[in-house]
């Protein structure tokens, strides 16, 4: 996936890089900060440990969620899988958590 690439690229060039893990299918809004290797629940985690570790990368700082994800009620419209939904604010607040570590690793906070 690009995310993968990006990710791969990025260490292979020595930049450092934060990724958001998953916020689809979640309605809270406490985000964390951790090593991938380190997270739990999350789905999108679990894969990209796996796909992480298979490509030889040891360790990524991400934001990701504790929360289990919804599981969406079927409608007749939309049997099969479906495309994680979210809730407008959980994107956000990730995407402002990711600002700030930025912000922290650039000041040596």
């Amino acid at each position: 996936s690009a995310k993968l690439t990006l990710i791969q690229r990025a260490k292979e060039a020595g930049v450092r890089i934060i990724s958001c893990m998953g916020t689809g299918n979640k309605l809270g809004t406490n985000f964390e900060v951790a090593d991938v290797y380190k997270t739990s629940v999350c789905p999108l985690a679990k894969v990209m440990r796996k796909e992480l570790k298979a490509r030889g990368i040891k360790s990524l700082k991400v934001v990701y969620s504790k929360e289990t994800p919804l599981i969406p009620k079927d409608t007749p419209e939309e049997k099969g899988r479906h495309i994680p939904g979210s809730i407008c604010f959980a994107p956000a607040i990730a995407a402002m958590t990711i600002a700030s570590e930025v912000i922290k690793d650039i000041a040596n906070l």
